[in-house]
């Protein structure tokens, strides 16, 4: 099926790229439509969390010199999970089980900065990606579909896959019905570079692993991310044709509330530039710890962002046909649950042993989207009730009762 099959990929995204990788190792003709001018004209995120679901994924798609690249950019494994107040009282903390062997994809389970995994993820791909290629809707016939783009193009495919994203054009055409909700919940998100004044902010549960930190009624995600390896040293040693930005370790954090309890209207933080978002989340802040109040104050202000969150509803079976679907395409979810990118990369995988393996193509294709909408929407389920159970611990009920509860731990300050 391989051997003469064209994919055209809407969307240049963590999983559209990992199936072009995987389809192209494959020896199948694939090109990635983008609409953005470059992999980072804009923002979207820093750390993430993945473990095995991507860690496979990866092995599989990618050429081996990139996964060994992909292995050795990650972040150093945490070894526990931890609740902070806001004046950095431990309220609760889960181990993170055994230690993990960070070369060993089956197991692993650690961080990775966006821009470093998403720049290798599009090595070697070359002008495959198509950039300034706005999908705006396509064509089905018995022999392939026809892709149509915003500047009056068209382009032809045997197979077209939506990986683009939360808007997806593709979902809108074969999905009509499919319906996203709005979860109320507002993030903004922002970085702050690890220098030697930051770091000894930087509260101890941090060295140990992801943190969330409750207080009034907003709470901070925040994580470090501590290279294995520098990303410019790592390509130098491991794929010297790769070129990877100058990536330093920093904290990310994420100020997640109500849209109604941040201190600017909803309206307002929608068009609110970089500056005000972080002027924001620092007044959100301002009964906390000193400390905390001191690392937001040292971010990098000009990457702030803001995430409105979006979770998707679980759409019945339709009729199999060229046309599919993965990632935040089908099955947008909360960041609460970290399962995002990691169900994004399964997808690629799945669907490239779909779109590889010689039999019937539609049918293929169906069952590919049988399995992800079984793990796809579970995963949905599981970030709705992760971020519900984030929402009770900013209640004033749940705070009060742990301020009156004996201490768990320290008191969250870094004592190294």
């Amino acid at each position: 099926m391989s051997d003469s099959l064209r994919v055209a990929v809407a969307g240049a995204g963590l999983g559209g790229l990992c199936l072009a990788q995987g389809l192209l190792r494959a020896g199948v003709d694939v090109d990635v439509y983008e609409r953005d001018a470059a992999l980072d004209s804009r923002r979207q995120g820093y750390r993430l969390h993945v473990d095995a679901r991507a860690a496979l994924a990866l092995e599989k798609c990618l050429p081996p010199r990139l996964f060994r690249l992909f292995l050795a950019t990650t972040g150093r494994p945490g070894s526990r999970v931890t609740v902070l107040s806001g004046r950095l009282r431990v309220l609760h903390e889960t181990p993170a089980g055994p230690s993990r062997d960070p070369d060993d994809p089956a197991t692993l389970s650690t961080s990775v900065d966006r821009r470093t995994l998403r720049e290798i993820l599009a090595a070697g791909l070359g002008d495959r990606i198509h950039y300034c290629h706005e999908l705006t809707g396509y064509d089905q016939d018995p022999d392939g579909v026809t892709l149509r783009f915003a500047d009056g193009s068209t382009t032809r495919a045997d197979v077209l896959v939506g990986a683009d994203g939360v808007g997806s054009a593709v979902r809108r055409v074969l999905l009509p019905h499919a319906r996203q909700v709005d979860t109320g919940t507002r993030i903004i998100y922002g970085k702050t570079p690890l220098d030697d004044a930051a770091r000894q902010l930087v509260p101890s549960a941090l060295y140990d692993g992801f943190t969330a930190i409750v207080g009034g009624h907003v709470g901070l995600a925040a994580g470090l991310v501590e290279f294995r390896r520098r990303p410019v040293d790592a390509a130098a040693a491991i794929a010297p044709d790769v070129r990877l930005s100058p990536a330093g370790d920093y904290l990310m954090w994420a100020l997640s509330a109500r849209r109604d309890r941040l201190p600017v209207s909803d309206g307002n933080l929608a068009e609110a530039d970089a500056a005000t978002l972080h002027s924001v989340a620092c007044r959100a802040i301002r009964s906390w710890h000193p400390d905390l109040r001191a690392l937001l104050g040292a971010a990098a202000v000009r990457e702030t962002f803001l995430v409105r969150v979006r979770s998707s509803q679980r759409v019945p079976a339709w009729i199999p046909s060229r046309v599919t679907l993965l990632g935040d395409a089908i099955h947008t979810m909360s960041p609460a649950g970290g399962s995002g990118a990691n169900t994004a990369l399964m997808d690629a995988a799945q669907l490239c042993d779909a779109l590889t393996g010689g039999s019937d193509l539609v049918a293929a294709i169906g069952e590919y989207e049988e399995r992800m909408r079984a793990y796809g929407f579970a995963a949905v389920d599981a970030s709705r009730q992760a971020e519900a159970e984030t929402a009770r611990r900013r209640s004033p009920l749940w705070l009060w009762l742990v301020d009156h509860l004996p201490q768990v731990g320290g008191t969250g300050r870094r004592t190294r």
